[in-house]
């Protein structure tokens, strides 16, 4: 039995979602069973379009887990809908420090206990790469596999620019978009396995993972990313904001 069969809040998104999304978009899923359909995992989608979460979370749902995410901790205090996200299992992260909250640790631990899924995009931001290419990785994706002790499932996706380009608001409806998502093998973190979680380590392992999800969307654009990966701070570009 999959995650998503079971009963849960995630069916009145489904109801209204999906259809809305059906008319938009068409997805071609690869390597579906590369996905783990139980057990906690992070999943790691690449991230060019303010429309992102919605696309792989509808993807999430086909493939048959719940797609949860790191949301940020004033979005939860929103009457109603954050009640709603909380009760999804939505993960609150406090911004402008470098600790986690209480709500988050606790989060985190029931992500393993129930055996659940997180989306985390590891970018952090939409990508500055003028190509749309994966930019330079945050290391909060691998911070959490390797204190959780749980994989990393590195995605991608393709063909979301034109459902609503990059620093775009506008929802480009028709004609119907095609979308490819991609999953790929869990990262290989052995190495990094009970070591100090410092700079140095938490550089290489994100690395891996920017490195897993440039290979995957390789194959979904057929053609070959830039040497060097994009960084922001390289080219006086700032983190957040449209660009």
């Amino acid at each position: 039995m999959s995650e998503r069969s079971k009963p849960s809040i995630f069916w009145l998104f489904a109801i209204f979602a999906l259809p809305i999304m059906g008319l938009m978009v068409k997805f071609r899923l690869h390597d579906v069973e590369k996905m783990p359909q139980k057990g906690a995992v992070v999943i790691t989608p690449n991230h060019y379009s303010n429309i992102d979460p919605v696309v792989i979370g509808v993807a999430t749902w086909y493939m048959g887990r719940l797609p949860r995410f790191m949301a940020k901790a004033s979005i939860l205090k929103v009457p109603v809908l954050g009640w709603i996200l909380l009760k999804s299992g939505q993960i609150p992260v406090e911004r402008g420090g470098t600790s986690r909250s209480s709500a988050a640790l606790m989060a985190a631990k029931e992500l393993v206990s129930k055996e659940r899924a997180v989306i985390v995009y590891p970018e952090g931001s939409l990508t500055r790469d003028p190509d749309i290419w994966p930019m330079r990785g945050k290391s909060g994706a691998v911070r959490l596999a390797l204190e959780l002790g749980i994989p990393v499932i590195p995605v991608a996706h393709w063909g979301t620019q034109n459902l609503m380009a990059r620093y775009s608001k506008k929802i480009n409806v028709f004609p119907r978009h095609t979308i490819d998502v991609k999953v790929g093998d869990p990262v290989d973190l052995s190495e990094f396995a009970g070591k100090p979680l410092d700079n140095k380590t938490l550089t290489a392992a994100t690395t891996k993972v920017m490195d897993a999800i440039t290979a995957l969307l390789e194959d979904l654009r057929g053609e070959k990313a830039p040497a060097t990966r994009w960084n922001p701070a390289e080219h006086n570009q700032s983190e957040t904001g449209r660009f």
